[in-house]
């Protein structure tokens, strides 16, 4: 099949000099060009910390009033979305963040690459999620061009939900269809149209920026630490211990002891440490101030 021209002229589509000649190169020195291009992602999405900075604050926004934030994409760009989703669960203990990815769930571990060109299946996916203006829906396409996450997104945008675009190529469909995007111009790859690689790794960057940034600013992270965290299994529960410790600077038995009285939640063991609370006044807070740990601290302590 010929490359379509407007494909062929992407800047992620072109050959990259600094990887010619790459399969007569060694082990070695394939590794350095790699590590070499992939040194230049990082600045690629500092480029664009303004645009993610709002990203943050719309989803936060939206999360907040009880929205969600869903990823649409296909092929690698649906795959890292859908890890950066699957992991916000586990993190900080809401399911608000989900993913949809041409081909279904079973794209995520086989070849599925047919279905990023079936824009019916991409409406009748965001119909069945049934977005509204308290959504946000981030589509991700490294060439800014895939139909399915392009149909996706327009849908989205119809029926209200505040849209966004991620992509690696600016003045793409996509970028038009979103209110506003983010594009990480990273060029072209070590693997000539491989967008696996530097555009999976900024656009990898970037959702974890955008999920990791809102959840803080819900204040499910206290400092630094994942104080939603909730202790499934023997390495969680001793990683909540430790989140206690380090939180309100109990002993190791007295924050064992309260993550106990809590019921293992993490956050209300934390406030009822940190404000010297039993659990039912702990929850009160934690309600009060939706979920916001450090708020509900301070909610607790005066109560």
């Amino acid at each position: 099949m010929k490359t379509p021209p407007t494909l062929r002229r992407l800047r992620t589509e072109q050959p990259n000099d600094a990887a010619d000649d790459l399969d007569q190169k060694s082990s070695l020195d394939i590794a350095r060009i790699i590590n070499a291009e992939d040194a230049t992602v990082a600045l690629a999405v500092t480029r664009v910390l303004p645009q993610i900075a709002r990203a943050i604050d719309l989803v936060s926004a939206a999360l907040r009033r009880g929205g969600r934030l869903i990823y649409v994409g296909a092929g690698t760009s649906g795959r890292i979305a859908a890890l950066d989703a699957a992991e916000i669960l586990p993190t900080f203990s809401t399911d608000s963040v989900e993913f949809i990815i041409a081909g279904g769930t079973k794209a995520i571990a086989s070849e599925s690459e047919t279905s990023e060109d079936d824009v019916n299946a991409a409406r009748k996916e965001i119909s069945r999620r049934k977005p509204t203006k308290k959504d946000v829906v981030l589509g991700i396409a490294s060439s800014g061009r895939t139909p399915f996450t392009l149909a996706a997104l327009t849908e989205a945008r119809r029926r209200g939900a505040r849209t966004i675009a991620l992509t690696c190529n600016p003045k793409s469909p996509l970028e038009r269809a979103a209110h506003f995007a983010i594009v990480t111009q990273v060029g072209p790859e070590v693997l000539a149209g491989s967008s696996r690689m530097k555009a999976g790794t900024a656009h990898k960057m970037v959702l974890n920026m955008i999920s990791t940034a809102a959840m803080t600013r819900l204040g499910y992270v206290y400092g630094n630490l994942m104080v939603n965290v909730a202790p499934k299994n023997e390495k969680l529960r001793q990683r909540a211990v430790s989140i206690l410790e380090r939180a309100t600077g109990a002993d190791q038995h007295t924050a064992a002891r309260a993550l106990k009285a809590s019921g293992n939640r993490t956050p209300v063991a934390l406030v009822m440490l940190a404000a010297g609370v039993p659990r039912n006044q702990a929850v009160a807070a934690l309600k009060t101030s939706l979920g916001h740990v450090r708020q509900a601290v301070a909610i607790a302590k005066r109560i």
